[in-house]
């Protein structure tokens, strides 16, 4: 059966998948929020980092008076204006159930309710202030009309939304109370795997349940739940309804945000899901200062190196991020950085991969001057780039490469004209050649390339037209690797075929 990653709680969201990446930049985010008078939750109380007598019951005492139900009015459409799709409300409503569904949770449209009727929407949260803000996931309160807090001591608030960031499925909720309780921060960097945790919120609507598992792995990301992903595992379990709970350590300290579950059935399967408080406290203090997410801005588009692509670039081992395009003007631009440099390392630390890359990125304040090591033709270069501010929403694209029995079997193409490119979204000149057909079990399609990519170079060099692309593929020796530079909806991208 396929597997399918589901949300953990009824909302209106939306997935953005990260395969190979196209980045134009990464994340600035404050690490402190003293100077504009947020006051940190209270000291954390030393607990046990084992189990008791009675097991972790001090744990549970501490943690559950500050996580909160939520509950949600939406409408038909999301926060940032998108219609919900049928599809996608039927697929929640089936999933989550409706008013008299045997799981007893009503789903954002119960059934036999027209589509333009409001729905609603239930999730957790984490009060992890005393002045009331509350820390949940974006696509609990995602389209939201109304927003309920709901403390397990029964008292209840209207929530008033501070900010929210879909690239991490994270969102902030202000309440007006006294005497909150709150859950303390910690630190999800010092966490091992092994390690005890326990998840706490609100599954099917059942107020404070409290679950107990291990760390499963950490840094978790390509899972396509959302686009900066660096997620903790765990096997606590979680079920529709903990979204935006807390996940606590052992000593009752704030580790992560439970998102979601990775199931066949839709309920728990003992693979779960969390945002690290190392990427969330952040975000959470920036939503509070501006209402947004201050993000860097790198200004290059980049990919996994597979051995193919090393082997093109005269790379020993298959670790860095190839640098598939650069946005000019940008930084990266004027620091220096081409098409085909490979990052190997960033701020002095190693770069694994591109989600490795966007990671560090995402780390980094705006304005600052950051040292990037790259290869390019086979030799180290070091440069200086000076991160900027993203403007834009960053695309993502992802090359699936392989071998096929010659670089360009099975492949047609035409020359490039204005028009063509303008509907492909390709700005600025027109140059190449589009693929106008693919024919399926071939070595173009076995290589990657798909109907409407447009190539731009064959092993580094030009291709502007259909005579200099019969002419450089003709060129090709048997056994040779093949790299391809294509441009993909408006993002370039590097593959390899061999002949």
């Amino acid at each position: 059966m396929k597997k399918l990653v589901q949300k953990a709680v009824v909302a209106s969201l939306a997935i953005a998948a990260v395969g190979a990446v196209l980045i134009w930049g990464g994340q600035s985010l404050p690490s402190s929020h003293a100077s504009n008078g947020i006051q940190p939750a209270a000291t954390a109380v030393a607990l046990p980092i084992a189990p008791g007598a009675n097991g972790f019951t001090e744990v549970a005492r501490a943690v559950t008076p500050a996580v909160v139900n939520i509950t949600t009015v939406t409408g038909e459409k999301a926060s940032d204006g998108r219609k919900i799709p049928d599809e996608l409300r039927d697929r929640m409503e089936e999933f989550f159930g409706g008013p008299g569904s045997p799981r007893g949770f009503r789903g954002p449209h119960g059934p036999g309710e027209p589509r333009g009727h409001r729905g609603s929407g239930q999730g957790s949260g984490v009060i992890v202030s005393p002045e009331g803000y509350v820390l949940t996931n974006n696509h609990v309160i995602e389209g939201a009309q109304e927003v309920t807090v709901t403390l397990p001591d029964k008292r209840e608030f209207k929530g008033t939304i501070v900010g929210t960031d879909p690239k991490t499925d994270l969102a902030v909720v202000k309440i007006d109370g006294q005497n909150l309780p709150t859950v303390v921060w910690g630190d999800a960097g010092k966490l091992q795997v092994g390690e005890y945790v326990l998840a706490v919120g609100n599954p099917f609507g059942l107020n404070s349940t409290v679950t107990l598992g291990i760390v499963s792995a950490l840094g978790r990301g390509r899972m396509g739940i959302t686009q900066y992903e660096d997620f903790i595992q765990t096997d606590a379990a979680i079920n529709p309804g903990n979204s935006g709970g807390a996940l606590v350590n052992t000593r009752g300290e704030l580790v992560g945000i439970n998102t979601a579950i990775f199931s066949q059935t839709g309920g728990y399967q003992g693979v779960g899901f969390a945002v690290p408080t190392s990427m969330g406290k952040p975000i959470y203090e920036s939503l509070i200062k501006s209402g947004k997410v201050v993000r860097g801005y790198l200004g290059v588009g980049i990919q996994d190196l597979s051995q193919d692509l090393a082997k093109s670039f005269g790379i020993k081992h298959a670790k860095g991020a190839l640098v598939s395009d650069v946005k000019e003007e940008g930084p990266a631009d004027q620091a220096g950085l081409k098409q085909g440099d490979v990052i190997i390392a960033y701020q002095g630390t190693p770069v694994e991969d591109a989600v490795a890359l966007q990671r560090l990125v995402t780390r980094t304040g705006v304005g600052m001057k950051v040292p990037v090591k790259v290869i390019r033709d086979g030799h180290e270069k070091d440069l200086t780039v000076m991160i900027g501010e993203q403007l834009d929403t960053t695309k993502v694209a992802k090359a699936e490469a392989g071998e096929a029995d010659y670089a360009f079997a099975g492949v047609a193409v035409q020359d490039l004209d204005r028009e063509t490119a303008k509907e492909l979204g390709i700005k600025g000149k027109a140059q190449g050649v589009v693929v106008t057909g693919v024919e399926p079990e071939s070595g173009a399609e076995k290589a990657g390339l798909m109907t409407g990519d447009v190539i731009r170079e064959i092993n580094r060099q030009p291709v502007k037209s259909v005579k200099e692309f019969e002419k450089a593929s003709s060129a090709i020796k048997k056994g040779e690797n093949v790299l391809i530079l294509i441009n993909r909806h408006g993002s370039a991208l590097f593959l390899t075929a061999k002949v």
